[in-house]
């Protein structure tokens, strides 16, 4: 068990210098990042408090803190996934708007340089 608390912490603290890297760099925006820290802190303390594990694999009903820890990791992506697709979906149809109001002014463009071509040859 002490293995696998280990394995997740480092995992956690890589995650985090990956995370504030990225964001650096410019490679992720700040906004998205804090569901990336918020999920890797929150696995950092749980698989530092063994106690707290326990706890919650007690109130989860399960009997091995590996298994809490596994399910806890799980619910956390799991949230954090779901913040993307939310994400991913208001960018989506922001995106088709914006197509659908460049091709209306388009058209409009192009009216207007028909009615000044057909105004310069009369």
């Amino acid at each position: 068990m002490e293995r696998l608390l280990n394995a997740m912490t480092v995992l956690s603290i890589v995650l985090i210098l990956l995370v504030l890297r990225s964001v650096r760099r410019a490679h992720i925006r700040v906004e998205y990042s804090v569901s990336w820290l918020g999920a890797s802190v929150t696995l950092l303390v749980v698989s530092r408090s063994s106690g707290a594990l326990e706890w919650l694999g007690g109130v989860l009903g399960i009997q091995d803190a590996a298994l809490a820890l596994i399910f806890i990791v799980g619910c956390l992506f799991l949230v954090v996934l779901y913040r993307f697709s939310i994400v991913i979906s208001n960018l989506k149809d922001a995106n088709i708007s914006l197509t659908q109001r460049l091709a209306i002014l388009e058209f409009h463009l192009r009216s207007l340089n028909e009615k000044q071509e057909t105004r310069t040859t009369v």
